[in-house]
C-alpha cells in the first residue's frame, strides 16, 4: 500500500513540474526527493508515470525545472559513490535515479538546444566547487562506472570482516573485482541474479548516454561522440576493467547450461538481458574510433584557423576535440595476443552463433538466443581491429563454425526485407575472410548437411554450400539486396583459385549465374551491369588456371553450356542489334534462366508483359522448386548425354539433364524438409532504414599474392563508371531509370568492354575438349553421362591452355562509406532490439529512418 502511495506522489510531483512558469527552488529537497526516495519504481512503472508529452512539456514550458532534475539525479548517484552505496535505501536510491534517466535522456538529446546541456558547468555548481568544475556528463558516467564495481551493490566483496572494514568506493581496485573469468582475469566469481539485474540497469543507462548520434542526421553523425570519447579514455580508471568484465561476459554466456529441457522456462535468466547489454555496449564504443576522426579534425581546424587567420579572429576549441585521447577500448582489444584468449572470445562467439542452429528432439526445449546481429557485429570488430586474431581465426577448421550460422542466417533472411542489414553484415564478414587465402583453402573440407536449409541436399564441400546459398540469395532474394550482388561475386573470386572439387549442383548454379547476367537485356540495360560478367568470367577461370584437375563437374557444364560463351562473344554491336536485345525484353522475351515449365508458362509472360522492378532473374523461378514441380515431366533419355555434347541441342533438353544428373546425386529428397523456410517480414514489422551500400570499388583494393607479377587488372571493381543500381531515395533501389534519366547504350560502349571479356582461357578449353568429347561419344557409344565426366577427369590441357593469370584477391579495405554504413546499422539494431521498455521509441530520431513492413 505504501508503495502505492509514493507512486501517486511521484505521479504528482511529474505534473507540478509541467505547470507552466511554475519553478520549483532547487533547495527544496522535500520535492526532489519524491523522485527517487521512499518507492520502489521499476523501469517499466517509470515509462508508464512519465509520459513523453509531459517531459517535451517540461523541457519546453519549464527547462529550469528538468534541468534541476537531471542535476540532482547525478548528484544522488555521485553522493551514493561517496557513502559506497551500503544501505539498502541508498541502492534502491541510486535504481531510482537510474531509470528516470534512463527515460529523460533521449527527449534532452532530440533537442538541439539541450544537446549541449550534460557538458555544461551548472551555476550552483561553480560556487560550492569555487569555479573548478566537472561537466555533468563526466560526474555521469564516473558515477555508473564506480558503481559497476560496488561491493555488494554490483558485485560480491572480496574482503571484510565486518560493515567498518568495507572498502570505500572511491579507493577500490576494481582488476580485482572483475565480472567473469576470461581475458585477463582468472577466476570466475559466484552469480547473484540480484547483482546482474543491477549491472544491466545501469549499463541501460550507458547505452542511454551513448545513443545521442540517432539524434544526428547521417552526415552529423561523424562528429566525436564525448560521451564515448570520454568513457574510453584514460581519465576513466575503471576502462581496462570494464573493457575485459564486457568481453567476458558476452564469451563465457552459455545459454544452454547444465542441458536441462525447459530450464529457460521454469527459471528467470538474469544473465541474457546482461549479456546483450555488455555486447551493445561493446559493438558502440568500439564504433567510435578517436585516433580516425582526430586526425580527420584536426585537417579541419587547420582549414579554419587559416582561414580565421586571414579574418582576425580566434578559434575556441571545444572539450574534446583538441584533446580527446585514444580510444581504450579499442586500444585493450588490439593489444589481445595470447593463443588461449583468442580460443575463447572465438569459441564463446561460435557458441553464442550456433545457438540458433541447435536442433533438438523436444521442440522448444532450449533456449534460443536473438543477439546474432551483434555478435556479428563483435567479431567484425575483433578481425578489424585484431588482424593477429583474424589469422588465428583462419589457422583451423574453427572458421567453418562462423560461416556455417552466416550462411543460415544469410539463407533464412533473404526474403526478409526486415532484414537486410542483417544481409550485409553477413556478406560483409565473408567478404573480409575471402582476401586471406586460408579461407579458400578451409572451404574445400567436407560438409555434412547438420544445419536445416532450404537448399537442395547435395554431397560435397562448404565451398559447394556456400555458392549453393549464394545462387539462392540472388536468385530469390528480396530485391533491396541487388546492390550486394557484387560482393557475393567478389567473395566468389578471391576463394576460387583454391577450389579443388565442386559438385554438380555448385557447377550448375555458377553457370546459372553467368546465363542469367549475360542475358542480352540486362548487359545493355544499365552502365555497369557487364561488371557481373566479369567476375564470373574470373572465377572460371581461376578455376580452369588453378584447379582444372578436380573440377570436372564445372568442366562438363561449360562444354554443355557454351552456347553462353559464344553468344557473349558475338554480342551484337550496331544500333539494330541493341534495340532488339532492349525490346527483346519489353515483348515478354523469356528470361533464359532457367527454363519455365509449360503449366507456369502463362503466369510468367503474364508478369513479365507488366513494368518491372525486380532484378532480372526473378522473373524466373527458382531452379529447385522447379526442380521439385517438374520431377514427373523429365523422362530419362539414356542417350541424352552423348547426343546433347555432340550437337548442339535444345537448352531444354539439357537442363533436364542436369537435373537428372543432380538428382541421381541427391536421391530422392530435393529439399531439407525440416528445415524453416525463407519467409517475408510479418506486415507491420518495425524496420530502421540504411544507409546505401558503398561501392566495391571502395570497399576493396586489389592485391597479387605475388606483387612482382604486373598482369593487366581487368577488376571491374576499377571502374568509374556509374553504380549498376540507380538509388531512388534512402533505403530503396529502382533497377528500372526513369524516363528522364534512361540510359542508352550505344555500340562504342559496348565494343570498348566486349573486347576486354576475359573469354580466352574458356574458348581454348572448348577448341580443345568439345571435338574430343564428340569423338569419344560416338566411337564408343556412350549413353551416360558419367563415362564423360570419368574422361574429363583423366584428361589434362597442360600445355594447351594460355599462360596462367596472376592470381588477383580483392582484399577489404575500410573506408568512410562502410564505417557511416555501420554506425546507422548498429544504432538501427540497438533501437529495435531495446523494447521492453522501448527506450528510444517516439522520440525524434535522424540518423535512420523507422518503417512499417
Amino acid at each position: 500500500m505504501g508503495n502505492t502511495d509514493s507512486k501517486l506522489n511521484f505521479r504528482k510531483a511529474i505534473v507540478q513540474l509541467t505547470q507552466k512558469n511554475q519553478k520549483i527552488d532547487n533547495n527544496d529537497d522535500q520535492f526532489w526527493d519524491q523522485f527517487w526516495q521512499a518507492h520502489q519504481t521499476t523501469l517499466e512503472d517509470v515509462f508508464a508515470l512519465v509520459t513523453a508529452s509531459e517531459i517535451r512539456q517540461i523541457r519546453n514550458d519549464n527547462p529550469a525545472n528538468l534541468a534541476t532534475l537531471c542535476y540532482k539525479a547525478v548528484e544522488k548517484l555521485a553522493q551514493a559513490v561517496d557513502s559506497s552505496c551500503r544501505t539498502q535505501a541508498e541502492q534502491q536510491c541510486v535504481l531510482n535515479c537510474v531509470r528516470l534517466l534512463v527515460r529523460l535522456l533521449p527527449y534532452i538529446f532530440e533537442d538541439d538546444k539541450w544537446r549541449d546541456f550534460f557538458w555544461s558547468n551548472l551555476p550552483a555548481q561553480e560556487q560550492a566547487n569555487h569555479g573548478q568544475t566537472v561537466p555533468l556528463a563526466q560526474s555521469l558516467i564516473n558515477a555508473i562506472c564506480d558503481l559497476l564495481f560496488c561491493p555488494d551493490f554490483t558485485v560480491t566483496a572480496t574482503r571484510r570482516a565486518g560493515p567498518e572494514k568495507a572498502e570505500e568506493l572511491a579507493n577500490i581496485d576494481s582488476c580485482e573485482y572483475i565480472w567473469e573469468a576470461g581475458v585477463g582475469f582468472a577466476q570466475s566469481p559466484p552469480r547473484n541474479a540480484h547483482m546482474e539485474r543491477r549491472r544491466t540497469e545501469l549499463l541501460k543507462l550507458l547505452l542511454t548516454c551513448f545513443s545521442e548520434p540517432m539524434y544526428r542526421t547521417p552526415q552529423q553523425s561523424e562528429e566525436p561522440n564525448k560521451w564515448i570519447a570520454y568513457f574510453t579514455s584514460a581519465d576513466n580508471r575503471h576502462a581496462l576493467p570494464l573493457f575485459t568484465s564486457f568481453l567476458n561476459t558476452v564469451c563465457s554466456y552459455d545459454p544452454v547450461g547444465f542441458g536441462v529441457p525447459y530450464n529457460h522456462l521454469i527459471f528467470a535468466d538474469t544473465t541474457e538481458p546482461l549479456v546483450e547489454a555488455c555486447l551493445q555496449l561493446l559493438i558502440v564504443t568500439l564504433d567510435h574510433d578517436m585516433v580516425v576522426q582526430h586526425q580527420q579534425l584536426q585537417q579541419q581546424q587547420q582549414q579554419q584557423q587559416h582561414q580565421l587567420a586571414h579574418a582576425g579572429g580566434v578559434l575556441v576549441t571545444p572539450y574534446d576535440e583538441g584533446g580527446c585521447g585514444d580510444n581504450l577500448f579499442i586500444n585493450y582489444l588490439s593489444r589481445v595476443h595470447r593463443d588461449e584468449d583468442f580460443h575463447f572470445v572465438l569459441r564463446g562467439i561460435t557458441r553464442l552463433l550456433n545457438n540458433p542452429l541447435v536442433q533438438n528432439y523436444l521442440p522448444n526445449s532450449t533456449k534460443r538466443l536473438h543477439c546474432h546481429q551483434e555478435l556479428l557485429i563483435l567479431f567484425w570488430k575483433i578481425c578489424d581491429y585484431n588482424k593477429k586474431f583474424l589469422y588465428f581465426v583462419l589457422k583451423s577448421s574453427d572458421v567453418l563454425d562462423i560461416l556455417i550460422p552466416i550462411l543460415y542466417h544469410l539463407n533464412y533472411s533473404r526474403a526478409d526485407q526486415s532484414r537486410v542489414g542483417l544481409m550485409h553484415i553477413g556478406v560483409f564478414i565473408l567478404l573480409l575472410l575471402s582476401g586471406e587465402r586460408n579461407f579458400g583453402v578451409r572451404l574445400n573440407k567436407a560438409y555434412s548437411a547438420t544445419v536445416p536449409m532450404d537448399i537442395p541436399v547435395f554431397t560435397g564441400t562448404h565451398a559447394d554450400l556456400l555458392i549453393t546459398v549464394f545462387h539462392k540469395i540472388i536468385a530469390t532474394g528480396h530485391q533491396r539486396l541487388q546492390p550486394l550482388f557484387d560482393c557475393l561475386l567478389t567473395i566468389l573470386v578471391n576463394v576460387s583459385p583454391y577450389l579443388k572439387t565442386l559438385s554438380m549442383v555448385a557447377s550448375v548454379k555458377l553457370l546459372h549465374l553467368l546465363e542469367a547476367f549475360s542475358t542480352p537485356w540486362f548487359l545493355l540495360s544499365a552502365p555497369s551491369n557487364h561488371h557481373l560478367v566479369f567476375f564470373l568470367l574470373e572465377i572460371f577461370n581461376n578455376i580452369i588456371q588453378y584447379q582444372f584437375d578436380g573440377n570436372s563437374n564445372l568442366v562438363y557444364t561449360i562444354i554443355r553450356k557454351r552456347h553462353v560463351f559464344h553468344a557473349m562473344a558475338n554480342l551484337p554491336t550496331d544500333m539494330a542489334g541493341i534495340a532488339k536485345c532492349l525490346s527483346g525484353r519489353k515483348t515478354g522475351g523469356k528470361f533464359n534462366l532457367p527454363r519455365v515449365p509449360q503449366r507456369k508458362q502463362a503466369a510468367a509472360m503474364t508478369s513479365q508483359e507488366l513494368p518491372s522492378a525486380q532484378v532480372p532473374d526473378d522473373d524466373y523461378i527458382d531452379e529447385e522448386e522447379e526442380e521439385d514441380e517438374d520431377v514427373e515431366n523429365i523422362v530419362a533419355d539414356k542417350e541424352t548425354a552423348a547426343a546433347a555434347v555432340s550437337s548442339g541441342i535444345a537448352e531444354e533438353d539439357l537442363e533436364s539433364e542436369t537435373e537428372s544428373h543432380e538428382r541421381s546425386q541427391m536421391g530422392d529428397t530435393q529439399l531439407d524438409s525440416t528445415a524453416p523456410v525463407a519467409q517475408p517480414a510479418e506486415p507491420g514489422t518495425l524496420k530502421t532504414s540504411l544507409l546505401d551500400t558503398p561501392n566495391i570499388g571502395q570497399m576493396t583494393e586489389s592485391e597479387h599474392p605475388h606483387p612482382n607479377d604486373k598482369a593487366n587488372d581487368m577488376s571491374p571493381a576499377k571502374s568509374t563508371s556509374p553504380t549498376r543500381l540507380s538509388v531512388a531515395h534512402r533505403a530503396s533501389i529502382r533497377m528500372v531509370p526513369a524516363e528522364n534519366d534512361r540510359w542508352t547504350p550505344t555500340p562504342e560502349w559496348i565494343v570498348s568492354w566486349r573486347s576486354k571479356l576475359p573469354l580466352q582461357t574458356i574458348m581454348r578449353l572448348l577448341q580443345v575438349l568439345v571435338p574430343q568429347v564428340e569423338k569419344i561419344c560416338i566411337d564408343k557409344g556412350l549413353t551416360d553421362e558419367s563415362e564423360i565426366l570419368k574422361f574429363l577427369q583423366h584428361g589434362t590441357l597442360v600445355g594447351l591452355l594460355p599462360v596462367p593469370h596472376p592470381i588477383l584477391i580483392r582484399k577489404y579495405q575500410a573506408n568512410s562509406g562502410t564505417t557511416a554504413w555501420f554506425r546507422t546499422y548498429i544504432w538501427g539494431v540497438i533501437y529495435l532490439r531495446n523494447v521492453e521498455p522501448a527506450i528510444w521509441y517516439d522520440t525524434e530520431v535522424k540518423l535512420f529512418e523507422i518503417q512499417r513492413v
